[in-house]
């Protein structure tokens, strides 16, 4: 719960408050105190130097400013407590789904097949897919033709003469004119397990391990 710290001062009959302690209150106790001693003040006013109306006035709204914070941090930890709940139990479906994310991991499934994206800033004219063992050691390569700009995915089968459990990597380069670049990368991995801790959900990745649900670009 919120509090309010009183620690005020005041002197003749000009001040709103004669109380010089100073402690901590909830703020419902502040605003209880805070309006018996306004009615004390008015019963005891001097009328020839009475209370500014202003300073009452400001003094009320800090109140009802308070209270209202407190009230609306109830609201949006009961929000975020309820959503947390219902993120939990949607994210469950993601399970045994295959998600995109940025990386160069490449495995080849039961089908023989991998697949695999990247993501090209601009058009390329020629784009060159490059396979490499966890060695670092380059197994195959294969040229994907002209690629518009955007997210693009393929799909890989090894070359005759390739052994697929060793494929593990691959890197991708764009080539316009004399000009070539390395776009980013895209992976696909599938998720194992779900995990919600401290209001963050993280997924469990047969390939990569815990991944913030952030990264994730897409779910399949």
């Amino acid at each position: 719960m919120a509090t309010a710290v009183d620690s005020t001062t005041g002197t003749g009959t000009s001040g709103l408050y004669t109380d010089t302690t100073s402690r901590t209150t909830t703020t419902p106790e502040a605003a209880d105190r805070f309006l018996k001693l306004l009615v004390a003040q008015m019963q005891h006013q001097d009328p020839l130097n009475p209370m500014d109306n202003a300073e009452v006035t400001t003094q009320m709204a800090q109140i009802q400013t308070v209270s209202g914070i407190e009230k609306l941090n109830k609201s949006i930890t009961a929000m975020s407590e309820s959503f947390s709940a219902t993120q939990a139990l949607q994210s469950i479906g993601m399970v045994g789904r295959e998600v995109t994310m940025a990386g160069n991991g490449l495995r080849v499934g039961d089908d023989g097949t991998a697949r695999g994206g990247y993501l090209l800033d601009n058009p390329a004219e020629r784009v060159l897919l490059e396979v490499y063992s966890a060695a670092g050691a380059k197994l195959d390569s294969v040229e994907l033709g002209a690629s518009d700009a955007g997210r693009r995915s393929f799909t890989y089968t090894p070359s005759s003469g390739v052994d697929p459990n060793q494929v593990s990597t691959f890197r991708i380069t764009a080539f316009q004119g004399t000009t070539s670049t390395s776009p980013t990368t895209l992976m696909h991995d599938k998720v194992t397990a779900v995990v919600t801790a401290a209001q963050q959900l993280t997924l469990d990745l047969q390939r990569s391990g815990s991944v913030p649900y952030s990264n994730i670009l897409s779910i399949h």
